[in-house]
C-alpha cells in the first residue's frame, strides 16, 4: 500500500497543478519573443519601470481571485480603485501630515463599498455579476461627485509619490508589496483553517453548509478584504501617478479578470493560485510594454490583448484538468493494470482535492 501511495500522490499533485502551467509558458514565450523582435522590454530600466504596474495589477487580481474563488465576478474594482485614489488626493490635500489618514479613509470606503456586495450577494442571494456592476456604477458616480470638490489634477502627497518612486533591491516597494501580499495569502489558503474552510465554502458552499460553516458570513467578508485589495492597488497607482484623475482605475475592468482566468483559477469555484495570478498579472504587463516598445498602433494592441485573454479561456484550469483527466481515464480503461489503477486513483483525489 505504501509503495501505491507515492505513484498516486504524484499523479495526483500533477493533475491539481496542472491548470498552472499555462501562465508560466506564456511568461517564457514572452520572453523569448521580446528578446527576438523588442530585446529594450527586457533591459534593466525598462523592468524597474513596468515592476510596479503589474504590482498594481497583481494586488487588484489578487482580489478580484478571492471573489473568484466564491464563483463569482466583481466588476466594481474600478470604481473601487478611483474612490480609493480620489480620497487620497482629497483626504490628503497635498500634506504629508494626512497621509495616513488619508490612506486609512480610503481603505475604510472601500471596505464599506465591499461590505454593501456582500450583503446583497451573499447575504440577499442576488446576482454577483449585476450588483457589482450596479455598485461599482454608484461609487463612479460618486468619485465623479467627490472630484469635483477639489482643483482638477490635484495631487497626492509628496511624501507618497517619492516613497513609490524609491527602490528596495532595485524596485520601486510597491512590487514588494505585491509579493508580501502573494505570500500571505499562499500561507493563508494553504495552511490555516479560516483558508481551507473559504476554498471548501468556494467549492462546494451546500456541502459547507451542511458541516456547519458560516457560508453567508464567508461571502460576505470576501468582498470587504477583496475591495480592500483593490483599495491597496488604487492607493498604489495614485502614487506612481502623482496627480490621478477621477478615472483612474477605469482600465482595471477586465485586466484583474484575465489575470485570475490565466492564472488557471477554477471559474467555478474553489481553486485558484496566488502565485500563478500574481504572476499572470506580470505576464499582461509586460505584454502591454512589449507592444508598446514594438510600436504597434492601439487598435492592434487591442486585438493582441483580446487574443490572449481568448487563448488564457482556452487554456484555462478547468479545460486542463480535464483533459488531463480524460487522458487518466483512457489510460484506465486500457487493463486493470497497477498504473491504470493507480491513474484512477489520482483521478479521484484530485476530485476531492479540488473541491476542499
Amino acid at each position: 500500500m505504501s509503495a501505491a501511495r507515492a505513484p498516486s500522490s504524484a499523479l495526483t499533485s500533477f493533475v491539481v497543478g496542472s491548470r498552472y502551467l499555462p501562465v508560466y509558458i506564456a511568461l517564457l514565450l514572452l520572453v523569448v519573443v521580446a528578446s527576438i523582435w523588442a530585446p529594450a522590454t527586457l533591459s534593466g530600466v525598462a523592468l524597474r519601470a513596468v515592476a510596479p504596474y503589474g504590482a498594481v495589477l497583481g494586488i487588484a487580481a489578487l482580489g478580484q481571485m478571492l471573489v473568484i474563488m466564491t464563483g463569482g465576478i466583481d466588476l466594481s474594482v474600478p470604481g473601487t480603485m478611483s474612490l480609493a485614489a480620489v480620497i487620497v488626493v482629497g483626504v490628503g490635500d497635498g500634506s504629508n501630515e494626512h497621509i495616513w489618514v488619508a490612506i486609512a479613509t480610503a481603505l475604510a470606503a472601500a471596505a464599506v463599498v465591499g461590505l454593501v456586495n456582500g450583503i446583497l450577494i451573499g447575504g440577499l442571494k442576488l446576482n454577483g455579476l449585476i450588483i457589482t456592476l450596479a455598485v461599482g456604477l454608484i461609487v463612479v458616480g460618486v468619485v465623479n461627485r467627490y472630484g469635483s470638490t477639489f482643483p482638477v489634477q490635484s495631487p497626492v502627497p509628496t511624501g507618497l509619490s517619492d516613497w513609490t518612486s524609491t527602490r528596495i533591491l532595485g524596485v520601486s516597494p510597491i512590487f514588494w508589496i505585491g509579493v508580501v501580499l502573494t505570500i500571505l495569502l499562499i500561507v493563508g489558503l494553504r495552511y490555516t483553517a479560516v483558508g481551507r474552510r473559504f476554498q471548501a465554502v468556494g467549492a462546494n458552499p451546500v456541502a459547507s453548509h451542511v458541516v456547519g460553516v458560516r457560508v453567508t458570513v464567508n461571502q460576505i467578508l470576501v468582498y470587504v478584504v477583496a475591495a480592500v485589495f483593490y483599495a491597496i492597488a488604487g492607493v498604489a497607482l495614485a502614487g506612481l501617478l502623482r496627480t490621478p484623475g477621477v478615472a483612474v482605475g477605469s482600465t482595471y475592468l477586465l485586466g484583474p479578470i484575465a489575470a485570475v482566468v490565466i492564472g488557471g483559477a477554477s471559474l467555478t469555484g474553489g481553486l485558484a493560485s496566488p502565485l500563478s495570478t500574481f504572476a499572470a498579472a506580470l505576464f499582461l504587463t509586460g505584454l502591454n510594454q512589449m507592444l508598446r516598445t514594438m510600436g504597434l498602433p492601439t487598435a492592434l494592441q487591442f486585438v493582441v490583448f483580446g487574443v490572449v485573454i481568448i487563448g488564457g479561456m482556452l487554456v484555462s484550469g478547468d479545460r486542463i484538468v480535464r483533459g488531463v483527466e480524460h487522458l487518466l481515464r483512457e489510460r484506465r480503461r486500457q487493463g486493470p493494470s497497477q498504473g491504470a489503477i493507480l491513474a484512477d486513483s489520482a483521478d479521484g483525489r484530485a476530485w476531492k482535492e479540488e473541491g476542499m
